[in-house]
């Protein structure tokens, strides 16, 4: 039986529950599991270095859990792939797509601007061992190489919201997996799977859980691509807490809801905030969703002290609205130049609307342009 992505999203991970007798999600909190027949753990282990999946119990909570693993098959359900494994926080999962790709003797990546702030960072610094080619959509064609194992964008784009045609760059890497950051859009907007992207990663952080009360990343991918990253993630242990797989779990059952609803007041934020006199441009993807970037004709500093309401910080996805100035936090890592050809002015302000009222939020933001 086909359900909606809205029905889905509540059922996802919890298909078994009925059957086993509980209505809310199992914690398990362990972090080992006890087994007296040591050789048939010793096979076991040989057989997920060998990059398999563990069938039966857990064995350590470095390898998995069972709260997680729910939350990891929920994702990948509704993004549309066979597997999701989930990280520590976002840079995590990132991290472990491109020690995959480097780990395959594909250390080059073509990626296109703008992308988080730190993502941007870790590729231009080379920390992992990867080396970078920025380019425009147009132009990723033309820099791939033998040894490029990643194509990486992320639409709508952090933090000016610039959006990708996704099934044009998909054609256009040919045989080299694209990986989208997926996480302004999440799978209520925009199934990056559907259109040729192989492997889609969010923050979890952000929209995923939805109360800024949870940190973690997840990758939707294949499965030769989920026991790469598996692997990855057992050595150099950047695993999701299972309070955390639980949170974020527990989120994706009001994900639509909350995109929606956030959406339509974005929406309306973006209308008004074109017609204000003390702002210059507005940004808002085509694709709608819950982001507006805008450009103010004065201190973006002093508007981000004045609100009242709206919620001054870094981050986005909550159910109360932020605000922050990303050349000040979420892209002072980037080099200014770099930022600025990228898009992201000194005068960009970028909002994440929640789930307060249309006119609470606009009467805020009307007396914090004043100071303009």
């Amino acid at each position: 039986m086909t359900s909606s992505l809205r029905t889905r999203a509540v059922h996802a991970g919890r298909d078994d529950l009925t059957d086993l007798g509980v209505h809310a999600v199992p914690l398990d909190l362990s972090t080992t599991y006890p087994s007296r027949d040591s050789a048939a753990e010793a096979a076991r282990i040989d057989e997920f270095a060998a990059g398999g999946e563990l069938d039966g119990p857990p064995i350590y909570g470095r390898v998995g859990n069972p709260t997680v693993e729910r939350f990891e098959r929920a994702l990948a359900e509704l993004e549309g792939f066979e597997h999701g494994v989930a990280f520590a926080s976002g840079m995590a999962a990132v991290s472990a797509c491109l020690l995959s790709a480097v780990a395959q003797g594909k250390r080059h990546v073509v990626a296109v601007r703008p992308l988080y702030g730190c993502s941007d960072h870790l590729l231009e610094s080379g920390l992992l061992g990867t080396e970078v080619t920025w380019a425009a959509p147009d132009a990723v064609a033309a820099a791939l190489r033998p040894d490029t194992g990643l194509v990486f964008v992320e639409t709508p784009a952090n933090p000016t919201l610039a959006e990708t045609d996704i099934a044009a760059l998909a054609a256009a890497c040919g045989d080299v997996p694209l990986l989208v950051d997926n996480t302004f859009a999440t799978p209520v907007l925009q199934r990056p799977g559907r259109h040729g992207a192989r492997i889609v990663l969010h923050s979890a952080t952000k929209f995923l859980g939805g109360h800024g009360d949870v940190m973690g990343g997840i990758v939707a991918c294949d499965a030769e691509e989920a026991a790469r990253l598996r692997q990855i993630r057992f050595a150099t242990g950047g695993v999701l807490h299972p309070l955390a797989g639980y949170l974020l779990l527990r989120g994706l059952s009001t994900l639509p809801l909350r995109v929606n609803a956030a959406s339509t007041t974005a929406a309306t934020l973006a209308s008004r905030l074109g017609d204000h006199p003390a702002v210059t441009a507005v940004h808002y993807p085509r694709l709608g969703g819950p982001l507006v970037a805008f450009e103010v004709d004065g201190d973006p500093h002093a508007l981000i002290g004045a609100v009242r309401l709206i919620t001054p910080a870094v981050s986005l996805g909550s159910v109360d609205t932020l605000i922050q100035h990303p050349g000040s936090i979420s892209h002072r890592i980037v080099d200014a130049g770099d930022r600025h050809d990228a898009g992201v002015s000194d005068q960009l302000i970028r909002l994440s609307a929640g789930l307060e009222d249309v006119e609470d939020l606009w009467a805020d933001l009307e007396q914090a342009l004043k100071v303009l």
